[in-house]
């Protein structure tokens, strides 16, 4: 798969965008006596938010005292969601959660502080789909021989069906046959 002009933006991404600290802060601002307690480890997550969007895989990592770090191929991802609530859509915000077959009803990874999260999103469906693709694909870089080698394999098959389907029609015309005998013998009677 090569990147398109879109993709290219995509995989730019590395930061939320600075209305994520926006969003931060009237978060902080919802409950004002815990305002203090709650600002610090929401600026230090802003600050230390990293994303890396790879051919790959994408990765999101934060913390400072205690770093963490989500990876997730695209091959692991199941579903792909976008939830906004109404000071998000004032921002122009949306988190993006995506979901693994993890068994964890909750989003393995939330994208979150991207402007762009429909093409975030759409970005997403494509690599999944591209990798299950090029899993059930054929390889497009068969030679020769083996292209050959698969042409006469499919033919075999056909034949050995072919064979088998017209088996299968004598078989049921016999039985067809036997049927209607017995019936016009049990008739006689």
């Amino acid at each position: 798969m090569n990147p398109t002009n879109d993709d290219g933006a995509i995989l730019a991404i590395q930061r939320p965008h600075p209305k994520l600290w926006t969003y931060y802060l009237l978060k902080c601002l919802a409950i004002p006596p815990a305002f203090p307690v709650l600002v610090l480890p929401m600026y230090f997550r802003y600050h230390t938010l990293r994303y890396k969007f790879t051919d790959e895989g994408i990765s999101m990592s934060w913390g400072i005292l205690f770093r963490r770090e989500i990876i997730i191929h695209y091959a692991r991802i199941q579903d792909i969601h976008l939830r906004s609530n109404i000071i998000e859509r004032w921002l122009g915000l949306a988190k993006v959660l995506v979901q693994t077959a993890s068994g964890n009803a909750a989003a393995e990874m939330t994208i979150e502080g991207v402007l762009e999260y429909e093409a975030v999103r759409d970005f997403l469906y494509s690599k999944m789909r591209g990798v299950r693709d090029r899993t059930h694909a054929p390889s497009s870089a068969l030679t020769g021989a083996a292209a050959a080698a698969d042409a006469a394999q499919s033919s075999e098959l056909a034949a050995i069906l072919r064979e088998v389907a017209t088996e299968l029609r004598l078989l049921r015309t016999e039985l067809t046959a036997k049927s209607v005998e017995k019936n016009l013998g049990s008739d006689d009677v």
